[in-house]
């Protein structure tokens, strides 16, 4: 039997390097993820703290947590979904690595100081441990970042062209320049 008269023309193309996450590759995705869930945990530890010794200490801890958590959060949905190519972001990775250097830094001396000033109940140090145990994640994806897209990260553009762009004039575009009257 001969083919049908009619093929359809357009076949799915089925690309076996297309990204199921995003912008993100399986460890970027794993890390996010994880970095997401437990900074969640430390926000719920710390909001089940009754009482305070210090409680500048433990709001600092609780704006931590709770930024570290929402923010990540916002960047896992942006950075694992189509959504980020929609967002004006020049650089998902510089953006990436600059957010989650500055919480892992916060993240750590929150924890330190939380845990340094607190009444020594077991909810106030699981939060503490749990806000070290995301410092040490934030701080491996930094490190991850760093290993697998630092040329994009540190990536410098010269905004001064080595040769000046060649200058194509309509005619009729140059005559209204200089004033003249078709």
């Amino acid at each position: 039997m001969t083919d049908p008269p009619y093929n359809p023309t357009t076949t799915p193309v089925m690309d076996s390097k297309a990204n199921k996450f995003g912008h993100l590759d399986i460890w970027g995705f794993i890390l996010k993820f994880v970095e997401v869930l437990l900074s969640f945990v430390a926000f719920v530890l710390e909001e089940v703290v009754a009482t305070c010794n210090s409680c500048g200490v433990l709001y600092f801890f609780e704006f931590v947590s709770c930024t570290a958590f929402l923010f990540t959060l916002l960047l896992f949905i942006l950075l694992a979904s189509p959504l980020h190519k929609k967002v004006g972001i020049g650089s998902w990775d510089r953006l990436d690595f600059g957010y989650t250097l500055l919480i892992s830094l916060l993240f750590i001396l929150a924890s330190i100081l939380f845990l340094a000033d607190n009444s020594g109940s077991d909810l106030e140090t699981g939060a503490g441990v749990f806000g070290l145990i995301s410092a040490l994640v934030f701080l491996a994806n930094v490190a991850y970042l760093l290993l697998k897209r630092r040329d994009k990260i540190f990536k410098t553009t010269d905004k001064t062209p080595s040769t000046p762009p060649a200058q194509v004039t309509n005619p009729e575009e140059e005559k209204l320049r200089n004033g003249e009257n078709a």
